[in-house]
């Protein structure tokens, strides 16, 4: 059971596991981040930004946002952003990045943000195999 200012939140334990794999092997995120950079992980990520700004205003806001922006590296924001604006993208965390590849061409939003921000997340965990 975490103790983060983010415990509250529906997906707390995974922005834990992000958060100590992105500790671990910063080297790995930042790879993972560069292939996943196009146009659709822009998409998602302004996409996610509004979503979790617009939930930030509510009672978890103080809490989530400065919490994550101060205990995360850039490289794992937007798997954590993803977690703090859409309860459901936890459903993703488990998918290959190959099927996460087909949900960023293939499903409509916000399912398509939350693959195109767990790509790296699922690139980085499958370098663990």
């Amino acid at each position: 059971m975490t103790t983060a200012p983010w415990a509250h939140l529906p997906n707390a334990k995974h922005i834990d596991a992000v958060l100590a794999d992105v500790n671990t092997r910063p080297e790995v995120w930042k790879a993972a981040r560069d292939a996943a950079w196009d146009a659709a992980w822009i998409a998602a990520r302004d996409a996610a930004w509004d979503a979790a700004w617009i939930a930030a205003r509510s009672a978890a806001r103080a809490a989530a946002r400065s919490a994550a922006w101060d205990a995360a590296r850039s490289v794992a924001w937007d798997a954590i952003l993803a977690l703090i604006a859409w309860d459901s993208a936890a459903d993703l965390m488990d998918l290959s990045p190959d099927a996460l590849r087909v949900l960023i061409d293939v499903a409509a939003p916000p399912v398509c943000h939350q693959a195109a921000m767990l790509l790296p997340w699922a690139v980085v965990r499958e370098s663990q195999t």
